[in-house]
């Protein structure tokens, strides 16, 4: 799977996690910490699957339920049409 930036959509860093712009649309999504360092390594292309043994490693959470958190937050943007997946 591979994830990136729907068109006119831009992502950008900010002290407590980043903020995905819509141009298209003039609509923002604010994501925290967590959400950013997922969509952050999503779209350097590591797999869902590596975000979330990643993301367990850091943070006091399963990796079923990091898998979980990670495949959310995929379906979330792709949902608001803020990102595009393709295999």
């Amino acid at each position: 799977m591979k994830l990136s930036l729907a068109r006119d959509v831009t992502l950008t860093p900010i002290d407590t996690g980043a903020v995905l712009l819509d141009g298209s649309r003039g609509r923002y999504w604010q994501l925290n910490e967590s959400g950013s360092k997922i969509l952050s390594k999503l779209l350097e292309g590591e797999s869902p699957a590596m975000t979330a043994v990643s993301l367990s490693a850091a943070a006091p959470v399963t990796e079923v339920q990091a898998q979980q958190d990670v495949m959310a937050l995929i379906d979330a943007l792709s949902a608001a049409k803020l990102v595009e997946v393709s295999q």
